[in-house]
Parts: C-alpha cells; sequence; structure tokens
C-alpha cells in the first residue's frame, strides 16, 4: 500500500481487503490480514502476522503485538495494548460440526487497557478502563476499571493508575506517586477523584 495514497502503511506482505477501513498514519507490517468491514483507528500499530476480522472494532493509538488475532464480535477503545500472542475467542461453546454463521460472543475493552503476553481473553466479558493482564492470565469474567489481574482464572491482586504505576490504597483514597492523579476505593470499584 501506499503510504500517502491511503493515509496508512502497510507492509507489502500485508493483506489488506477492499472494504476495510483504516484510519490515518496507522501502521500495519509484515504478513497481516485485514478483512473486509474490520475498522481500524487512526495512529494504531499492527504488529507482524496480526489478523483483524471484520466485523472487528479497533480504536485509536491501539498497540497490537505480533500473532494476535481479533475475532468478529471484539471491539477494543482507544489506547488499548495487546501483548504478543495473547489470545481472543468470540465462540464460548465452539464445535467444527455445529459451526455458529457469524452469531458471535461480543468482548469489550475499555480505553487504555493493557493485556500482556500470551493472555486468554474469554469472549462475553467486559476489560475495564485502564485494566493490567498479566502475561498468561486466563480472563474469564469482566474485569473492574483500574484493576491489576493475573493467573488462571485470572484475579484481581491490585490496582493501577492510567499511567502504569501501582496504587497504594489508605482509607479508601491513594494518589499515584508518579503523576499525582487521585482514586477512590469502594469494594472493586475504583474510579479517579479530582
Amino acid at each position: 500500500m501506499h503510504p500517502t495514497k491511503n493515509k496508512f502503511w502497510a507492509h507489502k506482505t500485508a493483506e489488506i481487503e477492499k472494504g476495510a477501513k483504516i484510519g490515518k498514519r496507522t501502521k500495519i507490517w509484515h504478513f497481516c490480514h485485514v478483512m473486509a468491514g474490520a475498522k481500524i483507528g487512526k495512529k494504531c500499530n499492527i504488529g507482524q502476522n496480526v489478523f483483524i476480522g471484520g466485523k472487528a472494532q479497533i480504536g485509536n493509538f491501539v498497540k497490537i503485538q505480533n500473532n494476535v488475532s481479533v475475532y468478529d464480535g471484539v471491539i477494543l477503545k482507544n489506547y488499548v495494548f495487546c501483548g504478543p500472542s495473547m489470545v481472543f475467542t468470540n465462540d464460548v461453546t465452539p464445535r467444527s460440526k455445529y459451526p455458529k454463521r457469524g452469531e458471535y460472543v461480543k468482548t469489550l475493552v475499555k480505553e487504555g487497557a493493557s493485556i500482556g503476553a500470551n493472555a486468554t481473553v474469554v469472549c462475553g466479558n467486559t476489560i475495564g478502563r485502564h485494566v493490567f493482564i498479566g502475561a498468561g492470565a486466563v480472563v474469564v469474567s469482566d474485569i473492574p476499571d483500574y484493576a491489576i489481574v493475573v493467573g488462571v482464572p485470572a484475579k484481581i491482586i491490585g490496582w493501577m493508575c492510567e499511567c502504569g504505576n501501582k496504587l497504594e490504597f489508605k482509607k479508601k483514597k491513594a494518589i499515584c506517586k508518579i503523576c499525582k492523579r487521585k482514586y477512590e476505593k469502594r469494594g472493586n470499584k475504583v474510579w479517579q477523584i479530582k
């Protein structure tokens, strides 16, 4: 693809099907396949050997590392990070003999969430804003905003600031030591305060 004609850049080995919508200054690297109907925002970086389904939606400033498949039904909001070889699913009960014929279960990954290398996100779940999913974790339920989760199945082990620094709560309040954002916590809910 010629970068000035299409306003995005794709390596010559990438397969971009007609009808895919790709934002300005997005880069698509070696051996990727973007299906017709896929929506990719601006200034994204799509690593080597990535597949993007025709009903997938990818926001702006998203980074998808090598060997990730973003299937139909997956929605990635702005600034999501998908680590190398992490996995999305879109069928809770897959059977080769009984295909779903396009009736896939949706997964929503909200703004600023990071998914570690080799993690698996089982479909039908919502990953909250600025969540941090550790490498190799298996997500089988919704994850609340700002949570740090690890393990199989993934469990909350702490909370993280929007900037990526671990938060330390005292009396249900925390101030990030790096960016000075303020947070409040009640149960498994964390939110920014002024």
